[in-house]
């Protein structure tokens, strides 16, 4: 768990999305938590393996994040939106190409086999 986990770890209720079965290496599957779709991305062999974000896409408004490819920009692990292809920061949800857009970033963890994801 990284360090802004711990912090919301301590003030936050966790919730459980899904179990580890469900997610799928170097991919995104889709969740839903609290009326959200969320694009969870497990990546085994990075420092942080689990990512979640928006899966609204806020370009296009299409439910599509889970969809992209997941790859390495700038320094930083990326996903990249299926439709117009423009690059989200799987850790701050920063569109790369365009400043005005961008993912909420939800905190995730492993709890056991349960994929927790927090409301913050």
């Amino acid at each position: 768990m990284n360090l802004s986990n711990a912090a919301v770890a301590r003030k936050t209720d966790w919730h459980a999305v899904c179990q580890a079965d469900d997610l799928v290496a170097d991919s995104g599957v889709v969740v839903w938590l609290d009326g959200a779709q969320v694009a969870l991305f497990y990546l085994p062999g990075q420092d942080q393996a689990l990512y979640a974000v928006d899966n609204r896409d806020p370009r296009s408004g299409a439910n599509i994040i889970g969809r992209g490819l997941v790859g390495s920009m700038q320094g930083e692990l990326v996903v990249a939106a299926p439709l117009y292809k423009q690059h989200f920061s799987l850790q701050s949800g920063h569109c790369l190409e365009d400043a005005g857009q961008r993912l909420r970033v939800w905190p995730v963890r492993m709890n056991g086999e349960a994929v927790e994801l927090a409301l913050a």
